[in-house]
């Protein structure tokens, strides 16, 4: 949990559990060198009474000659209708996470019991919560949080506490039932334990590590899943409904709550019926469809499914047009991809290693004007290299599974309004080169633009 010599913040409310793990770690931050320096958020949410825990701690922090650090927040106006819980828990982690990632500290060291994990636990299972959710608290984060006493009960606290002599301050807020949290601690949780198993409080916490365990494993097997089946698709994420119908449903389940978190940087409130209207989506062979989970949108296309945070998608995307020339290199506004033009002299032959099968060669000399690229519209047709007529993109969208949300940034080049060539269906017939052309310009694609597989179009 500790560095040797790490510099350690206490988040201490003056609560028992925060007051007794003070005091724990100041016996033992000698012995292990740690540097300790306290933390408080005032929520402001009980007046006076808020005011006199932030004095005792104060106090306190004095008494032992550490650093004080004091943050007030309006938590009240931050929940603006939120669970006023969640605000206040959102408040001290953004206080704490402050110190950790600016550096000023090591670990945030926090008060939380085996009883809060128990809580925590079984609060979540009322949720629907999974497995995830069951791993509940973790006694060391990726953050830098740590719990030295998640593995002690209250009870044990309230000793340590009273033996000492050390004092502590009661929240009036904790007995207040209309919080969940409240009616768990003091009804649901006591009734379950007498009624029910005297060791429930050691049962969840032993839940919540059992679950922790198999986060760990599927944490490797989702990260390899996630290489081969993700795909980046800015401001989103995409995965073939095919892959999620091949793959078992525990995989599929939480490859699907990978895409989630990659595509909206977390995965919080994201639940069993979530997950499963996503699945829902995968099922059948082909198809369109959505479904809206909290804070994206998912989106099926042909054999894709696109995650993307609400009021990001491209429908009011304005699309592109600007002048290119031979040679050049140009950037497919909104994408990663890039076009490339390049002069050729004689037209490449199999010799050559070039896919004339592609033939993305125009004769140079066929062409009215200068050039541009742009997006796709709806409407375009042309004749491409093999065909007896005139045909709209989008027909050939449709053959090739193109998803819609690939179609509006798709790189045409055309000169005088005339469409020459379009990614992927290669070049208009009028304007193909051939053998017998003096001067050829080859089209080439970076990003996966051009090429055949998983990303022949810019996602």
């Amino acid at each position: 949990m500790f560095p040797p010599g790490g510099r350690v913040g206490v988040a201490v409310s003056g609560g028992a559990d925060s007051v007794c793990l003070l005091d724990v770690l100041a016996e033992l931050a000698p012995r292990w060198e740690l540097k300790l320096e306290v933390l408080h958020l005032d929520h402001q949410l009980r007046g006076a009474e808020s005011a006199a825990d932030a004095e005792f701690v104060r106090e306190l922090a004095a008494s032992l000659g550490l650093e004080f650090h004091l943050r007030r927040a309006d938590v009240l106006g931050m929940a603006a209708g939120d669970n006023l819980e969640q605000a206040a828990r959102r408040a001290r982690r953004a206080f704490f996470l402050e110190f950790l990632r600016e550096g000023r500290l090591d670990r945030v060291a926090l008060g939380h019991t085996r009883s809060d994990q128990a809580e925590t636990v079984l609060f979540r299972f009322l949720r629907g919560s999974g497995t995830a959710g069951l791993a509940a608290m973790r006694p060391v984060t990726e953050e830098g949080f740590v719990r030295p006493l998640l593995e002690v009960d209250r009870a044990d606290v309230l000793e340590y506490l009273t033996q000492r002599g050390i004092p502590w301050r009661e929240d009036s807020s904790n007995t207040d039932r209309a919080f969940a949290r409240n009616r768990i601690r003091h009804e649901l949780l006591p009734m379950l334990t007498r009624d029910w198993n005297p060791a429930l409080t050691e049962i969840l916490a032993q839940t919540a590590l059992l679950a922790q365990e198999e986060e760990d494993y599927w944490r490797g097997e989702i990260d390899r899943l996630a290489e081969t089946f993700l795909v980046e698709s800015p401001p989103g994420v995409m995965l073939r409904a095919s892959a999620l119908r091949e793959l078992p449903r525990a995989a599929a389940r939480r490859l699907i709550r990978r895409a989630v978190r990659d595509a909206r940087g977390d995965a919080r409130s994201i639940d069993f019926r979530h997950v499963e209207q996503v699945l829902r989506l995968a099922e059948r062979q082909a198809g369109h469809g959505r479904a809206q989970i909290p804070g994206l949108e998912a989106v099926r296309s042909f054999d894709w499914i696109r995650l993307i945070p609400k009021g990001q998608g491209a429908s009011q995307d304005p699309g592109y047009r600007f002048a290119v020339s031979v040679p050049g290199r140009y950037r497919v506004p909104g994408t990663t991809q890039e076009i490339s033009l390049e002069p050729v002299e004689g037209f490449p032959g199999a010799e050559s290693g070039y896919n004339t099968e592609r033939k993305d060669l125009l004769d140079r000399g066929r062409i009215p004007g200068p050039l541009q690229l742009r997006s796709w519209r709806p409407g375009d047709r042309y004749r491409p290299v093999g065909g007896a007529r005139q045909v709209k993109l989008k027909r050939l969208f449709q053959l090739a599974g193109v998803p819609v949300w690939a179609r509006r940034k798709w790189p045409i080049i055309i000169s005088e309004d005339t469409i020459l060539w379009a990614a992927q269906f290669g070049p208009a017939a009028e304007y193909a080169a051939s053998p017998a052309s003096r001067e050829i310009v080859r089209i080439l694609g970076s990003g996966g633009l051009l090429g055949d597989g998983e990303s022949r179009f810019p996602v």
